[in-house]
């Protein structure tokens, strides 16, 4: 029987069987495909976003939360919300993080049946959040985003969308525009000889077809990653026989020891606080790893311990003779860790098989590799996605016509201010945009912090103190420079070959992996830099005679406080303290104290 589907309808009519209620799903609007003249007026919405997985739900939440603002257009290439959570629906497919750190900070659940939830209960999650707060009425889905151009005269981005189903565009106008359209999202597909050539189904995990069944069928995956080592052990009893053609190497570690799901469950509901604390608690211990990705002393003494504990685990729960093709000889963390949720033990049924000879070619009945000859009726491409790209697809121009991939190559790669901000693209954000991942906790607490920390810089605007915002292009070079330059300092570049890292045109840019703690994104987004963005602001002549006097005691009070932030460092100099730990503190102090006096002296000239 053919495994429940949710997509496209058109491919369910080819034979899949929907096992999901699609009630609630709306058709797009009409005002927005009935025009196939390009020159007629836009549609137009205060904030655009493009994607409605976690970081455009996180964002529509949030504007409302933060500012009672529902004028909102979301534009989803896919037939439903989720992203990642929608599109990945292969068997066995869940989350590697634990469940009480993969939800909103706003939303919690406490309701998670699992320590390491599955696909279907992480999109039931967006659909409620997204439902609770009035999103879906605001999306529109079938949509591909083709250009979004700034036009300086009317402050707006334009917006050129495609309707997949009737091919019609339009164009959407909007005052903000916010990238959520995900890190991991185009499939990469292995250049296989012939592979045109086979007579069966050839599909990567991330299109599964639900209209392929499994029974009794051979079937080749190939790849080793996390959604391998997740597909595997769930076909296992399903098929005649699985061939796993994996020649790179992960580390896998040990599973989420399971509690009392039920226990849990009724003390994150029945007691005030058990959820904040319990998932606080994860948090930390999920940090704590983050020492184990530096190359120093205590970094080495972390992964010497994660390295014997990993290996101890994979020697006692997997074949002796798979042994050898298992255990790596890399750092761990270098690449992206497996967490083991039944892959090793299942390489003990006779109905798996695991081979680490290179493939040569395929033919019409099966692969062709160095060692002998596979017959596959199946072939399942578990091969990860593009890496180091982002706004895939679309075409971004700025100011002065300038495009995304133009800037990114002037930089040497792709980057962005504080993974958020493009110098010379005013009033756009990215939402886990450039090195934002992490190796050792959820990327959902990153996508949060993004979206807040970009709510906090347009707030002048929303207050009509200015019309735009866009980040000083040296303080994003700077920027983008640290970065690369601390992740060299890192197990990320231990010379592994994983995805962080691929190359191109023999040049290793690593724009995924985030080389700091969480800890210190939250910092960096809840105190933005206010120096290093250009507001087009409003001159003193238009703003009331009140509201400039505010801004002047305003200015005094921020100079008030530099002197005394000044004095209290002199104080503990004298005191023995660590003053070196305050020079960063007294550089911004003096940096507002600076600006408050420039501001003051403009107004006054005004």
């Amino acid at each position: 029987m053919a495994t429940p589907y949710r997509g496209n309808p058109e491919k369910a009519e080819r034979g899949a069987v929907d096992g999901w209620d699609r009630a609630h799903l709306k058709p797009a609007p009409n005002y927005l495909y009935t025009r196939r003249n390009m020159s007629d007026k836009p549609s137009y919405s205060q904030f655009a976003c493009i994607g409605t997985g976690f970081s455009g739900i996180a964002l529509g939440c949030s504007i409302k939360r933060w500012y009672g603002i529902s004028d909102v257009r979301f534009f989803e290439k896919n037939d439903d919300l989720g992203g990642t959570w929608l599109v990945n629906q292969y068997p066995g497919c869940a989350c590697d993080i634990p469940s009480l750190l993969y939800s909103l900070s706003f939303a919690p659940n406490p309701e998670w049946s699992s320590p390491l939830p599955s696909q279907q209960e992480i999109w039931q999650y967006l659909n409620k959040t997204a439902t609770q707060y009035g999103l879906r009425d605001k999306m529109t889905f079938n949509s591909t985003v083709e250009r979004c151009e700034w036009l300086e005269e009317t402050g707006r981005w334009s917006i050129t969308v495609r309707n997949d189903i009737s091919g019609n565009t339009h164009v959407h106008e909007s005052q903000f525009l916010f990238s959520a359209a995900g890190i991991l999202v185009h499939p990469r597909k292995p250049d296989l000889p012939n592979i045109e050539s086979f007579n069966g189904p050839v599909f990567h995990a991330a299109q599964w077809r639900h209209d392929v069944d499994l029974t009794d069928k051979r079937v080749a995956v190939i790849g080793n990653g996390c959604s391998a080592a997740q597909i595997i052990p769930a076909i296992k009893d399903q098929v005649e026989h699985v061939t796993q053609f994996g020649r790179s190497k992960h580390w896998i570690t040990p599973p989420m020891p399971a509690p009392n799901t039920g226990l849990f469950q009724w003390m994150f509901i029945n007691i005030p606080g058990a959820l904040a604390f319990f998932r606080f608690t994860t948090f930390l211990l999920c940090e704590k790893n983050m020492k184990g990705f530096f190359m120093n002393k205590t970094g080495a003494a972390h992964r010497s311990h994660l390295t014997a504990k990993a290996t101890k685990y994979i020697k006692d729960t997997a074949p002796e003779k798979y042994h050898d093709v298992l255990i790596p000889d890399f750092e761990i963390g270098c690449k992206r860790r497996v967490n083991d949720m039944g892959y090793l033990a299942s390489l003990h049924s006779k109905s798996v098989t695991l081979r680490s000879d290179a493939i040569e070619e395929v033919t019409p009945t099966g692969i062709r590799s160095r060692d002998g000859f596979t017959e596959a009726d199946i072939i399942v491409l578990a091969t990860g996605f593009d890496s180091n790209t982002f706004c895939t697809n679309i075409d971004m121009v700025g100011r002065g016509g300038v495009t995304a991939e133009e800037h990114w190559n002037s930089l040497g790669g792709p980057g962005a201010y504080s993974s958020t901000s493009l110098s010379g693209f005013p009033n756009f954000f990215m939402i886990l945009g450039p090195n934002t991942l992490t190796g050792h906790t959820s990327t959902i607490m990153a996508a949060e912090n993004s979206v807040n920390y970009s709510l906090r810089l347009i707030k002048p605007i929303l207050q009509g103190k200015a019309t735009c915002i866009d980040v000083k292009l040296e303080a994003e070079k700077q920027y983008i420079e640290q970065v690369q330059t601390d992740l060299k300092g890192t197990v990320f570049t231990a010379g592994c070959g994983g995805w962080y890292n691929r190359a191109k045109n023999g040049v290793v840019h690593n724009a995924m992996s985030y080389p700091y703690s969480q800890p210190s994104f939250w910092y960096r987004c809840l105190f933005p830099v206010y120096r290093d963005f250009q507001y087009d602001v409003l001159t003193a002549k238009n703003q009331p005679r009140q509201e400039v006097w505010k801004r002047a005691a305003r200015y005094l009070v921020y100079a008030a406080a530099s002197l005394s932030s000044l004095s209290l460092m002199v104080s503990g100099r004298r005191n023995m303290w660590d003053f070196a730990s305050y020079v960063s503190f007294l550089q911004d102090q003096a940096s507002v104290f600076g600006s408050g006096l420039a501001a003051y002296a403009n107004l006054r000239g005004n």
